[in-house]
């Protein structure tokens, strides 16, 4: 891998972890495009290639992820949870809650809490997967 790869995905991973850290905060790409030292168009682009979605897709699946936890593990409305995630508008939320999980956030709660294993067990078992929306997994 050449040094000029090697860069540009430092640069990614650099904003991919501000995402991971302050997912809940408004997040744009022209501030994520900065903190890659990087374009806004040349960012998407590379961030797409690079991680196989798109910044927004990445920054909603973080939230979803999020939200998934919270709403298992608690009794805050969904209202609550949104807003605590980084999401602005219910309808907006429920709709790529649902997008993503593939129902939407109440009837996700009704499974009831979650099982006690080790939280990274739980993390991977409960993450949701790359779906498109298509209803293909990426390379299909």
């Amino acid at each position: 891998m050449g040094r000029a790869v090697e860069d540009s995905n430092r640069r990614m991973l650099r904003a991919r972890d501000t995402m991971d850290r302050r997912y809940a905060e408004p997040l744009d790409v022209p501030m994520l495009a900065r903190i890659a030292h990087v374009s806004e168009a040349h960012f998407i682009r590379t961030f797409r290639a690079t991680f196989g979605e798109t910044p927004n897709r990445y920054l909603q699946r973080r939230r979803v992820e999020r939200a998934m936890f919270l709403l298992r593990s608690g009794d805050r409305s969904v209202t609550d949870i949104c807003m605590d995630v980084g999401f602005t508008s219910l309808g907006t939320f429920s709709r790529v809650f649902r997008d993503i999980v593939g129902e939407p956030p109440s009837v996700y709660r009704r499974r009831g809490p979650l099982p006690p294993v080790p939280t990274c067990f739980a993390m991977a078992w409960a993450r949701p997967s790359q779906v498109s929306s298509f209803g293909e997994a990426p390379g299909e």
